[in-house]
């Protein structure tokens, strides 16, 4: 079984950006982009709608990488310490050494491809860094662009599942796309 430990926490880089921490100062950015409806249009979440909601998202991100459970970094252009999104390793399963990643951008940074950046390195920490054999992403079937982001990335299509999520009274089907680390290509 893989041994996970996120300190000292490490940032990324990449051309154009600067994966570090979030801190508890970018409240005003995770209230934007959590209380965002374009955002969490693919999200089977509610949104945030107050400082508190987001100070408490906040809170569940540092809390996971303090025990070791799930990371998360900001995703930042260089030069500017503006969080304009989220990304991340959650549900890890360090006995099958595979997790998820996830990810958000605010809509003004889409088809800049800056989640498909984000996505090279933080695949690159968890295949060497964590030692992964398989990451997956799961997605709405309906989110195209995040499926053209993961195949991009190298990812392949293993499933679809229908009706698997009860979320707000619907029924609602998701896609798992997958990449071994053997098929990660830097």
């Amino acid at each position: 079984m893989l041994e996970i430990n996120f300190h000292p926490f490490k940032n990324l880089e990449t051309e154009r950006l600067l994966l570090r921490r979030v801190a508890e100062s970018d409240v005003a950015e995770i209230l934007e982009l959590r209380g965002n409806p374009e955002t969490m249009q693919y999200i089977p979440r509610p949104l945030a709608k107050t400082k508190e909601e987001a100070l408490a998202h906040f809170k569940m991100i540092d809390d996971k990488i303090e025990s070791n459970e799930g990371i998360n970094w900001a995703i930042t252009l260089k030069g500017s310490p503006k969080l304009i999104g989220i990304i991340g390793h959650y549900r890890i399963q360090p006995e099958n050494h595979r997790c998820e990643i996830g990810y958000m951008i605010l809509p003004q940074y889409n088809g800049q491809g800056i989640t498909t950046e984000a996505i090279k390195v933080v695949l690159e920490y968890g295949f060497e860094d964590l030692q992964m054999h398989s990451i997956e992403a799961v997605i709405d079937p309906e989110n195209k662009a995040s499926e053209r982001v993961l195949q991009k990335n190298g990812f392949v299509k293993e499933a679809h599942i229908l009706e698997n999520l009860l979320y707000e009274g619907k029924f609602l089907d998701a896609v798992i796309y997958s990449i071994l680390k053997r098929n990660f290509k830097r």
